[in-house]
């Protein structure tokens, strides 16, 4: 049996993330016009729109991958692949297990980029890593309990390796960065220590979903609908994958502005009704409050102006 090959975006917010802007449904949409296999909503530390998407995802014909932006105490990672939220505020290599233990993939994102949350190198568990702030150490087999919390039972791993809690793929082209240092470093930093490398657009406007994506290769499957998200997973571990970070992918491109342009006007059209008689009845309450505030403010300078006269 042949293999296929799924392309991903990995990086994507929705309008549940404090800086995102666009619904999930008109980001799946999208994602689906312009060639996407699957796209992965990863908002800041919410997760709630991730799994609806992921749920939803194959009504578009995409396979659906819930995930999520998780910031730890050393920055920014993605936790592809998880149904639930992994702590916030942990170091990397105890974020990176509980993500593992939770059956996600741990992957790093825009790394070194501190004005972006970016993770500094020395805080990436890498073999041979002596200790982080957590008081893990490479020989340290971490234990994630039911409850979230995170342990450390001093054993080392198959065949008497050490073990360290390690991510499952770097972010070697973010769409976002705004020179090509920053990927150029993340390549170098992945191929020095043997990670996969994939690339994912961080759009916070839909009309940057897919600028950046990953080729991920699924062995052993006939047909990009029998591709599960688990089998995405896996190959992401396996290293199978793939990276197109061109400015603007040219299978892509023709319909990357003019189609989001189209697509968010349908949609807005679709939802206006809806939407318009929410904002009319913000402004009629708002509206009302300033009625009050004039007359209760004319009342108080009249009296003053009586004051002064009697």
């Amino acid at each position: 049996m042949s293999g296929v090959s799924v392309s991903i975006d990995l990086h994507v917010h929705s309008e549940d993330s404090y800086d995102g802007h666009e619904p999930i449904e008109l980001i799946l949409e999208h994602a689906a016009e312009i060639g996407l296999d699957a796209v992965v909503i990863t908002d800041h530390d919410v997760i709630g729109e991730s799994k609806r998407a992921a749920e939803i995802a194959d009504q578009y014909g995409l396979i659906g991958i819930p995930g999520v932006e998780v910031s730890t105490a050393h920055g920014h990672l993605l936790a592809i692949g998880v149904e639930r939220m992994p702590p916030r505020g942990r170091s990397y290599a105890e974020t990176i297990a509980w993500i593992h233990e939770c059956g996600g993939v741990a992957i790093v994102p825009h790394p070194f980029q501190r004005s972006r949350h970016g993770v500094r190198q020395r805080n990436i568990p890498v073999p041979g890593t002596v200790e982080d702030a957590s008081g893990v150490r490479a020989g340290d087999d971490v234990v994630v309990g039911s409850d979230g919390t995170v342990g450390v039972d001093g054993t080392v791993g198959v065949d008497g390796r050490d073990t360290v809690a390690e991510v499952d793929a770097v972010e070697v082209f973010n769409a976002w960065l705004f020179t090509g240092y920053r990927n150029r470093r993340a390549r170098r930093f992945a191929a020095d220590h043997g990670y996969p490398g994939v690339a994912a657009s961080d759009a916070h406007h839909l009309e940057y979903v897919g600028r950046a994506y990953t080729d991920v290769e699924i062995p052993d499957c006939d047909s990009i609908t029998a591709v599960t998200a688990d089998d995405v997973l896996d190959a992401i571990r396996g290293g199978t994958t793939s990276v197109d970070g061109r400015r603007a992918p040219i299978r892509m491109a023709a319909k990357h502005y003019v189609g989001a342009a189209g697509r968010k006007t349908g949609y807005y059209a679709t939802t206006g009704a809806t939407r318009s008689a929410a904002a009319a009845t913000r402004g009629v309450t708002d509206l009302v409050s300033t009625v009050r505030v004039a007359v209760a403010q004319g009342a108080h300078r009249a009296a003053r102006v009586l004051s002064w006269v009697t």
